[in-house]
């Protein structure tokens, strides 16, 4: 099964799709007209986009691609909804096209690596992670999107140093802090998980994974009070935490997460 947890937490809609990106001598020959029905083309991108229509979204890219060539925005937001469908290897293509146009913009190089992710391609992932700090130290997505490689490989110290790193630069970054929680209760700091866990749900009482992560966590502790008041508001919020499927492999928590829902999800 393709494993897509970068995928889902991290895609970018890049940079702006029209003029900022476009080659010069494009620039010059393109009129008013046909910039105007790119930007209507790319509104309606990101509306079929919001509602999930990630074919329809691919769409409008392509007639943007096809009237702009030249432009790595279109490009990558085409890969992105190319892997919001699973089309891994399509996306790629984009992204390398992206990346050949604008070689020193970050996004692509972030897009990427979540499909290399959804490949299993870690270290792969890893180099333009890497690439994207080497432009920018201080992008808060390259860290929380190594530490997910990182943790396909099995590396949860490492993977705990980077969401730690993404959080000190972006505090409000929620899921950077969510998976550093799901990252400590593997390494067995249960204690420090569920505490880091319940003081997400404070600050964000709708965050769904993390009630079912605390659904997990207080379950297998023996406190199934809190873990059946969980439930009900993680999958209030979210249905597909009932799918262990979608949670190990789309989702992608750790382990001994993943297990400890599933005895839960088995006794309820």
């Amino acid at each position: 099964m393709i494993k897509l947890i970068g995928i889902v937490l991290s895609l970018v809609l890049v940079f702006g799709w029209s003029r900022p990106v476009m080659a010069v001598s494009q620039q010059a020959s393109v009129t008013q007209e046909q910039l105007q029905q790119g930007d209507e083309w790319a509104d309606q991108a990101f509306a079929a986009t919001n509602q999930g229509d990630f074919a329809k979204a691919e769409e409008y890219w392509t007639k943007i691609i096809e009237q702009f060539p030249t432009n790595a925005g279109a490009w990558s937001n085409r890969g992105n909804s190319r892997v919001s469908q699973n089309k891994l290897q399509a996306a790629l293509t984009d992204y390398n096209k992206a990346i050949e146009l604008a070689p020193n913009v970050t996004d692509p190089y972030l897009n990427r690596g979540t499909a290399l992710e959804g490949l299993g391609k870690w270290q792969d992932a890893i180099a333009d992670y890497n690439h994207v700090l080497e432009l920018d130290p201080q992008d808060a997505m390259a860290y929380n999107n190594r530490g997910n490689a990182k943790a396909g490989l099995g590396k949860w110290q490492d993977a705990i140093a980077d969401y730690q790193k993404s959080t000190e630069i972006a505090p409000n970054f929620a899921f950077a802090r969510a998976n550093y929680a799901l990252a400590l209760y593997e390494t067995g700091q249960t204690d420090s998980a569920i505490r880091e866990m319940k003081n997400i749900i404070r600050k964000y009482p709708k965050f769904a994974d993390m009630r079912a992560a605390l659904t997990a966590a207080y379950w297998v502790s023996g406190n199934k009070g809190e873990a059946e008041s969980n439930w009900v508001a993680a999958y209030g919020l979210d249905s597909r935490y009932k799918d262990m499927n979608w949670v190990k492999n789309i989702r992608r928590w750790p382990p001994s997460m993943v297990a400890a829902l599933d005895k839960f999800l088995k006794l309820q």
